[in-house]
């Protein structure tokens, strides 16, 4: 089974950019980044189809962040521009084997361990 390794998470200030990794030991399909805050749920924030052509966000990073890809080398990017202190989560890095929308989490089969990306005001 196919593993996945996040990184490029840090502790930046508000306005900072900074860009995660997602290394995937084999081929991947498509993906999707989520995060999660002490405290609350695990929330969708991007997905990517396997070719790329299709990209979406949560309304919440919509404009700011950018997810891509580079199938060559097994690896997705967010690059998270603009960024605020209500960013700051554990972000993961998913693999999506179900049919259904790519927002529920329930349709991803295999995760990383996450990277931290803390915000400072």
């Amino acid at each position: 089974q196919v593993t996945l390794v996040e990184s490029g998470g840090g502790l930046v200030q508000t306005g900072d950019s900074l860009r995660l990794s997602c290394a995937a030991s084999g081929r991947i399909f498509s993906m999707g980044w989520f995060r999660q805050s002490p405290g609350k749920e695990r929330e969708f924030v991007s997905f990517i189809s396997w070719k790329g052509e299709t990209k979406s966000y949560s309304n919440s990073v919509k404009g700011r962040f950018t997810i891509s890809r580079d199938n060559d080398k097994n690896v997705v990017y967010l690059q998270m521009n603009n960024l605020k202190p209500e960013d700051t989560a554990l972000y993961y890095c998913a693999s999506k084997n179900g049919a259904g929308w790519w927002g529920d989490q329930r349709e991803y089969n295999i995760w990383g361990q996450g990277t931290q990306v803390t915000v400072s005001s």
